[in-house]
Order: C-alpha cells, then structure tokens, then sequence
C-alpha cells in the first residue's frame, strides 16, 4: 500500500472511531456543544471550512483514481493477456483487488467525512434545541404560576365580593328595618301633628267662642251702665 492509501486509511479509521464516540449514548448533545465551544475550536473555526473542502476535494480526486484503476484492471485487454499468462492473471486481480480496495477505502472516508460533519452540526442543532426547550419550559412554568396566581386572586377577588355582597345585604335589610321604624315613627308624628292641629283648631274655636261671649257680655255690662247714667241725669 503506497503511502496515501495508507494516509486515507489512517485517515478512514480516525473518522470511524469519532463517529462511535460522536454516537455514544450516554454524552449528551448540550455536553458535545460545551465541548465544541472550547476556545481551540474556536481558534480553529476560521480553518474549518477550508479543511473540510480540502478534504473533500482530494477524497474526490482519490475516489475517482481508484476507479480508474479499476476500470483500467477490470478490462477485457487485461482478461485476455491474464488467461494466456498464469502469471499476469495473479498480478491483474492483485491490482484489480488493491484498486477495489482503494476505491472503498477512499469512498467510505468521503462518506464518514460528510456523515460526520452531518454529525457535528445535529448535535449542536439538537443542543441549540434543548437549551430552547428548556427557555420554552422555564417560560410554561412561570405563565403556569402566574396562571395559577391569578386564578387564586381571583378566587380571593370573589370570596371579598361575596363576603361584601352579604355584608351589603345585611347593611341593607337593617337600613331596611330602620327605615320601616322610621316611617311607622314619622306615621305616629304626623298622627300626633295630625292630633295637636285638631286640638289648635278646637281650642281656636273655643278662643273664639269665649272672644264672641266677651264682646257680648261687655255689650251688656255698657248697657246696663247706660241706663243708671241716664237715671242720675234725669234726677239732676
């Protein structure tokens, strides 16, 4: 195996172990996004994407010569000097093998490259989400408790107009009580008014009557004096 081949092997199995550890269970995607927010990857997030495309351009350029390579040992011109000579038989399917070889290895590594990068970025998707989630949450349950304090105020609210409501009603059937003892008291008032105006009115008449019996009897008393002065007249 040349040394790219080894590289991009190398480099193959390097991409299988971070997808398993990318993959295991029990680290969870807000553990991978504090991970990936250290300061080297920051430091190297500039770098990423260049690298990425990098990568992804020389896996093409291998991916498309391993191919080649098995097109080219594949072909019938080699089938047919491989049945004429054992010997170029044994080395036709050795290159034909090494460049099916290199043709998995290098396509597999373009694969898991991609699969990995998909990898990376769901979990911060799935981070990102979760912290969302969690704001979403924290949100539900404070409206949940105002919700609720709300609900208790207005329960406290009715149970203040209802105590208020009966206690209007018991202000008012008293009110009403004392307006009736009112009304019977103005109705004995006026009875009594009713009563002393009788009284003025008879005790006005009588007045009346003793003035008129005055006039009378003062009538009377002139005329009796009236007569005994006309006697001492006549005797003078």
């Amino acid at each position: 195996m040349t040394l790219q081949w080894t590289a991009v092997a190398f480099f193959l199995y390097a991409e299988i172990a971070v997808n398993l550890i990318l993959c295991i269970p029990f680290i969870s995607a807000k553990r991978w996004r504090s991970v990936f927010g250290l300061k080297i990857w920051n430091w190297l997030s500039p770098y990423w994407n260049k690298c990425f495309f990098t990568m992804i351009m020389v896996l093409i350029v291998l991916f498309f010569d391993a191919v080649r390579e098995v097109q080219k040992y594949s072909g019938p011109e080699n089938m047919q000097d491989a049945k004429v000579n054992p010997n170029v038989y044994d080395h036709v399917h050795m290159k034909l093998f090494r460049a099916q070889r290199n043709l998995y290895i290098s396509g597999f590594s373009l694969f898991l490259w991609l699969i990995m990068r998909r990898v990376v970025t769901l979990l911060n998707q799935v981070a990102v989400t979760l912290e969302g989630s969690a704001g979403l949450q924290a949100q539900m349950d404070s409206a949940v408790k105002a919700t609720r304090q709300h609900q208790e105020d207005n329960l406290m609210l009715k149970q203040a107009l209802l105590d208020e409501e009966r206690s209007m009603s018991v202000k008012n059937q008293r009110l009403k009580l004392e307006a009736e003892k009112l009304a019977e008291q103005v109705k004995v008032a006026e009875e009594t008014v009713r009563k002393s105006n009788a009284e003025v009115e008879a005790m006005k008449r009588q007045a009346k009557g003793l003035a008129q019996e005055y006039d009378r009897l003062l009538r009377e008393h002139h005329q009796l004096q009236n007569p005994q002065s006309a006697a001492d007249k006549k005797d003078q």
